[in-house]
């Protein structure tokens, strides 16, 4: 156990580093731009000196002409100061994604208060020395695609854990995993909570009320998954594992998106009621484009719900651990390999082996995987999401965990 400990405190040592390296490295790029490109450091008799001597420079674009380190102003009276930057939101977010290889990517956001501008930056690992934190989201001020503020621009109130933020693909310099979905949905799973106090202090425009648009959809939300709820507490893990790989299955395209048609029948096939009324306000909700398609993931999150973040960090470590390179598969081989079975509380009790409890979870997870010699991270999730529907505790369901994973 204090070995346990130990490691789970040297973990969040060195988390807190990584965020203070993208912080560091944040500040380095936002001021560096800043001071650079002000306007005010080509005033015109810059350019007349610069030119002096060659007819027509002085008209040249920018990245022409020549303008030393000691000719540049350190202070301007319109660029960004660190004290302006110094008044940001430092928030953790993942991407919503059935990908194990961008669902896993570590990503720390800054929302600026001082232009309602935000930015997102990505930790990487090369090799075992060098780390590097890349812009994944360049700094601008950006507007809300979907729901009910959709156009609006981001502001303080949207800054939360659980809450999404969503961007259009085609307007950032994204991995071809990301273009088949115009819309790119990261979800914030931590916030700088001393940060965001002493932001809400000092803002004078910060609204936290729901509009009732919102509170309507929650409710929907909220009464199909009241009544799929006994179901799945009964078997859970069948079912979210298997509507998955009826999805993969049926998505002949492979771009993540079903029809109306596609998922009356999954519910029929898998034998989940939901009254033709509710079905029908829910689809309004989700396909709020009106392509007549709706991306599967995002349809069993309204339908079933899902884990709470915390619970979810611990399974995205979990797998991580597993796919160390990222690849968003796991072979099942590595997988029977890493699964230990020792604590698992029917072992303690007599019960049951080791090895008859890790064959039925092996057994389990296989069933739900479209390639029985590998695990997605997609498939992975689902069973995990599956479980978490009947155990209440989030402290029991982190054992689960915890115990057979060594994490």
């Amino acid at each position: 156990m204090q070995h346990s400990i130990r490691k789970s405190e040297a973990e969040d040592v060195a988390a807190e580093r990584r965020k203070q390296a993208v912080v560091e490295q944040v500040m380095v790029d936002q001021l560096s731009r800043a001071v650079i490109s002000d306007p005010e450091q080509s005033t015109r008799a810059d350019v007349s000196k610069e030119a002096h001597g060659f007819p027509g420079f002085g008209t040249a674009p920018m990245h022409f002409r020549k303008r030393t380190l000691h000719e540049t102003k350190i202070r301007t009276k319109s660029g960004l100061t660190e004290n302006m930057l110094s008044n940001k939101l430092r928030f953790d977010s993942r991407v919503i994604s059935r990908n194990g290889r961008d669902a896993c990517r570590e990503l720390i956001g800054f929302f600026f208060a001082c232009d309602r501008s935000l930015t997102v930056y990505e930790f990487r690992q090369f090799g075992k020395n060098r780390t590097n934190a890349l812009p994944f989201i360049q700094k601008g001020v950006y507007q809300h695609q979907r729901g009910q503020k959709k156009g609006k621009a981001y502001d303080l109130s949207d800054f939360y854990i659980g809450a999404n933020l969503t961007f259009r693909s085609v307007d950032h310099n994204l991995p071809e995993s990301f273009k088949q979905n115009p819309v790119l949905t990261l979800r914030v799973i931590g916030i700088d909570e001393a940060a965001m106090d002493f932001l809400k202090a000092s803002s004078v425009e910060l609204k936290q009320e729901c509009s009732k648009q919102v509170v309507d959809n929650s409710k929907i939300f909220k009464k199909i998954q009241g009544t799929l709820r006994e179901t799945l507490k009964k078997r859970g893990v069948r079912v979210i594992t298997g509507l998955g790989k009826y999805f993969r299955n049926v998505d002949k395209n492979r771009n993540g998106f079903l029809s109306r048609a596609d998922f009356k029948e999954a519910l029929k096939v898998f034998h989940l009621e939901i009254p033709e009324e509710d079905f029908e306000s829910l689809w309004l909700i989700l396909d709020d484009s009106k392509s007549g398609k709706v991306e599967y993931g995002e349809f069993t999150r309204a339908v079933f719900g899902e884990m709470n973040e915390y619970r979810k960090a611990f399974v995205r470590k979990a797998y991580m651990k597993l796919d160390f390179n990222k690849t968003g598969s796991v072979p099942m081989v590595d997988i029977r390999k890493c699964y230990c079975a020792k604590k698992h509380p029917l072992v303690l009790a007599g019960k049951a082996t080791e090895e008859e409890i890790k064959s039925s979870f092996l057994e389990t997870l296989g069933e739900s995987c479209s390639n029985p010699n590998e695990v997605s991270y997609s498939e992975f999730e689902d069973y995990y999401e599956g479980l978490s529907i009947g155990i209440m505790d989030d402290e029991d369901f982190v054992n689960i965990l915890r115990n057979p994973w060594g994490i």
